[in-house]
């Protein structure tokens, strides 16, 4: 089977190719659906197959309001996600009302050399309609040479009825391999959604 996908190519083993000038085959290894879930762990997959991961994050809705949801790492044989990370965060934000806007940088969300969870999502709303979704990308995370990069865009309907872009990206600052990540609210659970963990083909 063969054929166009909106703007990506079907190849004959039903893989998701990206168009020209982006990556490879989408290789899907794990999806992983909340039902009122305290954290989402990816504790498989991750290795040396592909030299890029990427977590497909689709419509994650959560127990409370004003939720903020962050991830964290394990280097290979470590436990309990706390490696370090050093970041940058910016957002911008629109109201449903037009009269609200910024793109600002948020020093109170980056990290330095912190082990903290590493905010991906904030002020998620928890109506009815409203959910965060978005991505979250790694960088050759089996390196033993380099640190690992990655890179964070997700789109959240946020609690005050905003339309809010947050991007984050940074690293983990160890030369060790992360082979584990693990997504958890700050509080609260996340009662829906799906994250999907791909690996991208050159």
């Amino acid at each position: 089977m063969s054929g166009i996908v909106g703007q990506n190519t079907l190849d004959n083993s039903g893989l998701v190719k990206a168009s020209s000038g982006g990556g490879g085959v989408w290789n899907l290894i794990e999806t992983l659906t909340a039902s009122s879930d305290a954290t989402l762990d990816f504790t498989s997959g991750i290795d040396s197959t592909y030299d890029e991961y990427v977590f497909k994050i689709i419509n994650l809705h959560p127990s409370g309001d004003d939720m903020k949801v962050g991830f964290q790492g394990n280097a290979a044989g470590g436990s309990g996600f706390n490696e370090t990370i050093t970041s940058t965060v910016f957002l911008a934000y629109h109201n449903e009302a037009g009269d609200s806007t910024t793109l600002t940088y948020s020093t109170t969300r980056d990290e330095a050399q912190s082990t903290d969870f590493q905010d991906i999502i904030d002020d998620l709303g928890n109506d009815n309609d409203q959910s965060a979704s978005g991505e979250l990308r790694l960088y050759n995370p089996s390196s033993t040479t380099f640190v690992t990069h990655w890179m964070s865009t997700v789109q959240i309907y946020n609690s005050s009825d905003y339309s809010v872009i947050f991007r984050t990206a940074g690293y983990f600052n160890t030369t060790s391999a992360i082979d584990e990540i693990q997504f958890k609210p700050a509080s609260g659970t996340i009662d829906a959604g799906t994250i999907s963990l791909y690996g991208i083909s050159t």
